[in-house]
């Protein structure tokens, strides 16, 4: 079969396919204005991540509850993906606390049970969607110990940033034996290579006691303030 028959073939068996693509932006538009309506009084926020798989005895569970309850007593909403694990720890710590638990749940194949300590919650179908609301309404990132899904945001965050297509916020990742592997590896190979450059390490850092994060972002935000700029907006818009 020559490439023209191929090409002939798959656009037949697409057709099906591609009106319910069409109509499915109209889902995604609605995910967007959904997402931004039920979250733009929130601010400021944190957003929190880390492993669905944490179990409710684990330290790295008991430290982000304790974290999200001092930002949430300090004035600040936290964003979890309203799962279990270190999702149900952050939003269970400020669920208690002054300020809104905010839930991002998914859908997925394997249903991912949505926590109970949540103020406000909204679910997506589309990750790019939840991805968008967790960087837009950020006044910073909490992040703990997780798998693919933990590296995946960091890794976003951390480009968006570089890039300058998200404005400059405090990425705090927490559990220093956990993480600092992970940074070696960008100074000694990402660094050496020439892929990164030595400032891009000042995107992130790392701080294990609650008190201590809440004084970071705090700090960060001493001389320009938590609202954003006129240029921030005008980035935020771009996103």
């Amino acid at each position: 079969m020559n490439l023209q028959k191929i090409r002939a073939t798959i656009h037949s068996s697409e057709k099906p396919w591609s009106a319910r693509e069409s109509w499915r932006l109209f889902g995604i538009m609605a995910e967007f204005v959904e997402g931004t309506e039920q979250l733009d009084a929130i601010q400021p926020a944190v957003s929190f991540f880390g492993s669905a798989r944490t179990s409710p005895d684990h330290p790295h569970y008991q430290l982000a509850e304790q974290i999200a309850k001092q930002l949430s007593d300090a004035g600040f909403s936290v964003i979890s993906g309203g799962g279990p694990g270190i999702m149900e720890a952050a939003n269970k710590g400020a669920f208690f606390a002054k300020s809104p638990s905010v839930g991002l749940n998914i859908q997925l194949p394997q249903e991912e049970y949505r926590n109970e300590y949540q103020d406000i919650s909204q679910t997506f179908r589309h990750f790019f969607a939840r991805k968008y609301m967790f960087v837009k309404f950020a006044t910073a990132y909490v992040v703990l110990p997780g798998g693919f899904g933990t590296l995946d945001e960091i890794m976003e965050a951390l480009t968006l940033a570089q890039t300058g297509k998200t404005r400059k916020i405090p990425i705090i990742l927490v559990c220093s034996d956990f993480w600092r592997g992970l940074l070696d590896w960008f100074q000694q190979v990402l660094i050496a290579e020439g892929f990164i450059s030595p400032e891009d390490m000042d995107l992130v850092k790392i701080i294990d006691e609650p008190s201590q994060v809440v004084n970071a972002i705090f700090q960060y935000y001493e001389t320009s303030g938590f609202e954003p700029t006129p240029a921030e907006r005008e980035i935020q818009l771009n996103l």
